[in-house]
């Protein structure tokens, strides 16, 4: 993904369903969008079409309704995402960050030794 492209937070939202579901047609992705937020029908059909536009989204028009999936790679928005995160609100400092996130957030045992593990190999690198 460009680094020009920046994905608001309802584009974010609807590359996530699209991320976790694949391929779906502007109905589908409504319908889900719906469970959580309030959203009109023609709302995300406009948002699919700008997303389109700006390449976040490819569309097959083989059949009567249009199907829609990401063109962006999950991954690598996450990134641009956090790294946008941390420049702008934690003044670039990752370790803010963390220390914010494990500070508010309720975290797994699990979780916390998946951390451990990471922060060694990290160490280890170095």
């Amino acid at each position: 993904m460009s680094e020009q492209i920046k994905p608001t937070d309802s584009e974010v939202e609807i590359l996530s369903i699209l991320w976790e579901h694949g391929p779906a047609s502007v109905r589908d992705v409504h319908d889900i969008l719906s469970r959580k937020k309030d959203a009109g029908y023609t709302t995300t059909l406009k948002l699919m079409q700008i997303m389109l536009q700006k390449g976040l989204l490819e569309r097959d028009e083989t059949n009567r309704s249009h199907v829609y999936k990401a063109a962006v790679n999950k991954e690598q928005t996450q990134k641009q995402i956090l790294k946008r995160i941390i420049d702008q609100v934690y003044n670039g400092s990752a370790a803010q960050l963390v220390m914010q996130a494990l500070g508010k957030h309720e975290t797994t045992s699990d979780e916390l030794e998946q951390i451990k593990a990471y922060l060694e190999k990290i160490e280890n690198k170095h």
